[in-house]
């Protein structure tokens, strides 16, 4: 079967964290039903373009924000309906919802059993409430864990958790608490990123103003060995850089990003990729996004990437997984000279031990390179 994933964004939120840079809105919830009608419409729209994507239909839909568990019962269920009137879900295809902990209650979960999601995606961020009230999270990490008892007497046992590393006041033993009790929640994913200070952002500002402090690297760095070390001890595979699961329980929406599938992107926001050289993007606003949609048209713009530019993101979307960057497909893909370019380029890394060559002419980060990764990558760029 072929692959073809479909991300809906639902660009909801009650309130926005201080470090998050994602498009959302905190519009009313009478807007949930345009924004949904809008969603159908937009099916409608690129149900053709799907069909020639794959035949076969959807083998990933992942349904992210913005906060997807805000969804009123009624718009959720529409959702789904939708989706279902314009596609085809594989058989075994995963579905994912993004929740919030503090919206996963066991009225919640009822419904979410009448619905074909097989995989929750909850962004925790900290399992410490005073980081938590730091970040404007809604959630408590006492919320967090009965969210997690919840699903898993639901019966949900596919499940993810988000952690952010390098917080405002937070120590190495803090992260290491935090990963531990993830890992002791039976929780096969886990996604750990380092704080960053996106422009636009409060915490920007806030750092600006001196009222919070970025972690010093030597701090990011111990937290990301404890982290790798934690990990291993338990059994979770390091897939990507920020991201580690049991083996079976890897992310199949998020592997096609990197893998460079096809995939569709609806909503406010959204992109969407052919699996060849052509991007698109809706635009992040949500008023634009259903007026543009309700006089018939698409909300996007596409660019149509160069030789070079789908050299350099196949470099740094490979580098990223544990399966590595193959110097036979960059040869058959892009040229013998690209292909020496590539080699000639990596032996100052494979040398110092940062990048390793498997026998199947693919290169893949060393535990030593995962922490100077992006000079790798861009030394390897076109």
């Amino acid at each position: 079967m072929t692959s073809l994933g479909l991300y809906i964004h639902i660009p909801f939120c009650r309130s926005r964290c201080i470090y998050c840079d994602f498009y959302s809105t905190t519009l009313p919830e009478t807007w949930q039903m345009r924004y949904v009608e809008a969603l159908r419409r937009e099916m409608e729209m690129v149900q053709s373009r799907a069909m020639r994507l794959s035949a076969d239909g959807l083998s990933t839909l992942y349904i992210g924000g913005g906060t997807p568990s805000l969804l009123s019962p009624h718009a959720l269920r529409l959702l789904f309906e939708f989706v279902e009137r314009n596609f085809t879900l594989q058989p075994q295809a995963e579905v994912t919802i993004e929740a919030n902990p503090d919206d996963v209650t066991a009225e919640w979960v009822s419904r979410l059993r009448d619905t074909p999601v097989n995989r929750i995606s909850m962004g925790v961020q900290s399992l410490d409430d005073d980081i938590l009230r730091t970040l404007r999270r809604r959630h408590t990490a006492g919320q967090a864990r009965q969210a997690v008892g919840l699903l898993h007497r639901a019966g949900y046992t596919n499940l993810s958790m988000d952690l952010i590393y390098g917080l405002p006041g937070q120590t190495r033993a803090q992260f290491g608490a935090d990963v531990r009790e993830v890992l002791s929640m039976g929780v096969p994913h886990l996604s750990a990123y380092a704080l960053q200070f996106e422009e636009g952002t409060p915490l920007a500002e806030m750092k600006r103003q001196g009222t919070v402090d970025e972690a010093d690297e030597e701090l990011s760095l111990s937290c990301y060995l404890q982290l790798l070390d934690l990990t291993q001890e338990a059994g979770l595979e390091h897939y990507e850089i920020s991201n580690f699961a049991r083996p079976g329980f890897h992310s199949r929406h998020n592997s096609s990003y990197w893998t460079g599938a096809p995939y569709l992107g609806l909503g406010a926001g959204a992109h969407s990729y052919d699996g060849e050289r052509t991007r698109s993007f809706n635009c992040a606003d949500v008023r634009a996004y259903v007026e543009a949609i309700n006089q018939g048209r698409l909300p996007s713009e596409a660019e149509v990437l160069s030789e070079k530019e789908r050299y350099d993101e196949r470099v740094m979307l490979s580098l990223r997984t544990s399966q590595g960057l193959s110097l036979t497909a960059i040869g058959r893909d892009f040229g013998p000279a690209m292909r020496r370019h590539c080699e000639c380029m990596a032996q100052p890394h494979l040398h110092a031990g940062r990048l390793q060559k498997k026998p199947d002419e693919t290169l893949c980060l060393t535990r030593q390179g995962l922490f100077v990764s992006d000079d790798i990558i861009s030394d390897l760029m076109a």
